[in-house]
């Protein structure tokens, strides 16, 4: 796997470069690949913490780690995306890997629930994820909900 610099910041700590790098490939993957029109600026961004893996200048994997009582009574982990180019490199895995330490350490918390695209299940279940919930519809994408017990 190709070393990326891997760093968490605050919201109010991006460059406006940083940003831009960040919602570019949220936008890239989560609305032109997946064809998925949706609004991905929810509020939640200033009061969560961003796990960047970059190569060089490029941003090449992405995690928003938010804190308990946003989008779950859990802290969570959202966004999870992965540059195409870099994908099959295990960076996804240590973007997760990664982002789980630094969200039970950031929250002080003992539990993690995302929101997974279903056909990530085994991704998910790989670090330990346990579905817990039935399968919904979030902008017309099956996904389901998943809880990590530390």
């Amino acid at each position: 796997m190709q070393q990326l610099n891997w760093v968490l910041k605050m919201f109010d700590e991006l460059s406006t470069t940083e940003l831009y790098a960040i919602l570019q490939l949220r936008n890239e993957v989560f609305v032109v690949e997946q064809n998925c029109p949706y609004q991905d600026l929810d509020d939640k961004d200033q009061k969560s913490l961003h796990f960047m893996g970059w190569d060089g200048a490029t941003l090449a994997a992405y995690t928003r780690i938010i804190p308990q009582g946003i989008s779950y009574t859990e802290a969570s982990i959202g966004r999870v995306v992965t540059s195409p180019k870099y994908r099959k490199s295990g960076a996804g895995k240590e973007l997760m890997r990664q982002s789980i330490e630094h969200c039970f350490n950031s929250f002080n918390c003992t539990q993690i629930k995302i929101g997974a695209q279903v056909y990530l299940k085994a991704f998910y279940e790989a670090l330990g994820f346990v579905q817990c919930s039935e399968q919904y519809l979030e902008d017309n994408i099956p996904h389901i909900e998943m809880l990590l017990t530390k």
